[in-house]
């Protein structure tokens, strides 16, 4: 039972079979790069670019991580409006940007919702939208989930949302609290003075 400690890639040769059987993005073959783009940014903050390669990294995954080389390699074979091979370093970038852009849009999204911006409902009807438009993105690119993995994440974001409105709501209390008694405060001292 020997077992290789650096399992050897598969041949190019090997792989055609793989790239042939990829089936993402099928629906949006015979779209222009410039289309999808256009389309991902009236809906997201990321490009066409950072979404096909975002996935590719996730289904290109090994426990060493992402095949930077394999998906830069086969960047138009895999995926039909994209029309030209990535070098490693373009992958590792594309993926870098995706990364940080949805950190940065959650950050965006918590703050307006601790901040007390929205009210409950609002929030919800944002998680509602955005869920939809997530879901869109799966459906196109040729994804599913299953009912109870989507039934399970939509019901820990609910749960999150949940505390993270009562959270905002306890600080904003808080604030209005320190507030009214910093104003109270003042008054003493106005009386002080007289």
């Amino acid at each position: 039972m020997d077992s290789d400690p650096y399992p050897t890639i598969p041949d190019e040769e090997d792989r055609t079979e793989e790239i042939n059987k990829y089936q993402k993005f099928k629906k949006v073959d015979g779209a222009t790069y410039r289309k999808v783009n256009v389309f991902l940014r009236k809906r997201t903050y990321i490009t066409a670019r950072e979404w096909a390669i975002a996935r590719l990294c996730s289904d290109f995954k090994t426990p060493y991580g992402a095949e930077m080389t394999f998906i830069g390699q086969h960047l138009p074979e895999l995926v039909p409006f994209m029309e030209e091979p990535y070098s490693p370093q373009a992958v590792n970038q594309a993926r870098n940007a995706f990364k940080r852009k949805v950190r940065k849009s959650g950050a965006t999204f918590f703050y307006g919702a601790m901040c007390g911006f929205f009210t409950l409902d609002e929030l919800d009807d944002i998680l509602f939208e955005s869920s939809e438009i997530a879901r869109f993105l799966l459906e196109i690119e040729g994804t599913s989930l299953s009912i109870d993995d989507e039934l399970d994440i939509e019901d820990k974001i609910t749960e999150i949302m949940r505390k993270l409105g009562e959270s905002a709501n306890v600080l904003l209390n808080s604030r209005k609290g320190s507030t009214v008694d910093e104003d109270e405060d003042d008054d003493d001292d106005d009386d002080d003075e007289e």
